[in-house]
């Protein structure tokens, strides 16, 4: 879109909902309007004990906002809840203009990002899940859409056939994800067999993920100041300066209150951080509402049944915080990761993490075991190796993961 989509925001204040956490959430919004190319021009909010059932707000407030939609020439009103079937159907007839919500505004980001054949499939699920309950009130702000906001994705004319249709095309889509989710199983458990010892990058979105992926790995995975600008779990070979080879997953960014059928069908991007052996868990330090967004990220990550899992937090954009800086978790790590200095700093961190809890060995390695030698260089940090002349062969000094294979390799030496 080459003009910027003129967009209200607008949001009910609940009286019992802590004040920072509120302009949190608006804040968000805002930032997700602008991730999809809209240009806020009005934020409307109204105190409200409970949500009206049939029109969210009161019918004054609803006529402020027309007014205010009018007198701005804003064509889409964006709510920051979840608005029902009938809700969605009344306030576009009241205000007389395109509304959604902000489910359908993250879907709408995640359907332009989303770059994999299993990402478009799973944003495509999302939005279509999303939209059948909602379907009879669309009719008429469907057949006068231009596109926009809140319709990039299946489009327009598929969502005015009937139900049968999209129905189909949800069964049709979750057996092809079916198909793609053995398929990662499969290329999961080779791994496993090879007992690649694997680390995830998990954060609030925007937090620095992608950058500190990209610098480490010397990878090329979307980098961009926008929210959600990675959406496809990748995974890359790093090494860590004692020389061990580890697997990297970049994964998509947290946000506050995601969307259910988002969770439901993302749950594969974040299956990655269920299989790590690793948390790198990345806080842009700088972010007013940092506390919160940490608490959110553990939270889901307990909810994914990762919580038990090793976590280093690295507390990102240092060079923009203002004022002192106590970090809230241990171990943490408090860096730029535009710095390679901090860079080497978090991967130094993360073997003395390992080496706390795995297991500290001695052996010793003839020099024509070349293929073994190499194996505990890739799979377990050697601190040391020294080569003794009259034994003809290295001795190594070195932790290892305690139930890697090649554990049972030193006891038997």
């Amino acid at each position: 879109m080459s003009e910027k989509e003129l967009v209200i925001l607008v949001a009910r204040i609940d009286p019992n909902e802590d004040e920072e956490r509120f302009q949190s959430s608006m804040e968000e919004l805002k930032s997700l309007t602008e991730t999809a190319e809209g240009d806020v021009c009005r934020v409307i909010t109204q105190k409200r004990d409970r949500v009206h059932p049939a029109t969210y707000l009161g019918e004054g407030k609803l006529e402020e906002i027309k007014i205010a939609a009018d007198e701005a020439g804003a064509d889409l009103v964006v709510f920051n809840d979840e608005l029902s079937p009938g809700q969605l159907r009344n306030l576009t007839d009241k205000l007389e203009r395109r509304v959604i919500d902000r489910s359908q505004l993250i879907l709408d980001i995640f359907a332009g990002r989303a770059r994999t054949k299993e990402g478009k499939l799973q944003v495509e699920l999302a939005q279509l899940q999303y939209l059948l309950p909602r379907l009879s009130g669309q009719g008429i702000a469907l057949s006068r859409l231009g596109g926009g906001i809140g319709t990039r994705g299946p489009g327009e004319t598929k969502l005015e056939t009937d139900r049968r249709h999209i129905q189909r095309r949800i069964d049709d889509i979750k057996r092809r994800l079916e198909t793609v989710v053995k398929q990662r199983e499969q290329y999961r458990n080779r791994r496993k067999e090879n007992r690649a010892f694997q680390m995830a990058i998990v954060g609030y979105t925007n937090a620095g993920k992608s950058t500190f992926f990209n610098r480490v790995t010397d990878s090329d995975s979307f980098e961009e100041d926008l929210l959600f600008a990675t959406l496809d779990p990748l995974t890359r070979q790093v090494t860590l300066p004692s020389g061990f080879r580890a697997l990297l997953s970049d994964t998509v960014g947290f946000i506050q209150d995601l969307p259910t059928t988002l969770i439901a069908a993302f749950r594969s991007t974040l299956e990655e951080v269920t299989e790590a052996d690793f948390i790198i868990h990345m806080v842009d330090a700088s972010h007013p509402d940092h506390l919160q967004q940490e608490k959110t990220v553990l939270r889901l990550l307990e909810e994914l049944g990762a919580g038990h899992l090793p976590v280093l937090t690295v507390y990102n954009k240092k060079d923009l915080i203002q004022g002192d800086f106590i970090p809230d978790a241990y171990p943490s790590v408090t860096v730029s990761v535009h710095d390679p200095i901090d860079r080497k700093r978090v991967l130094d961190k993360i073997e003395s993490i390992l080496k706390q809890d795995w297991y500290e060995y001695d052996v010793f390695l003839p020099a024509n075991e070349g293929k073994l030698i190499q194996q505990f260089k890739s799979y377990s940090m050697v601190t040391s190796m020294t080569f003794l002349e009259e034994k003809e062969g290295y001795a190594l000094h070195g932790f290892i993961d305690p139930v890697h294979p090649l554990k049972q390799k030193i006891l038997q030496k």
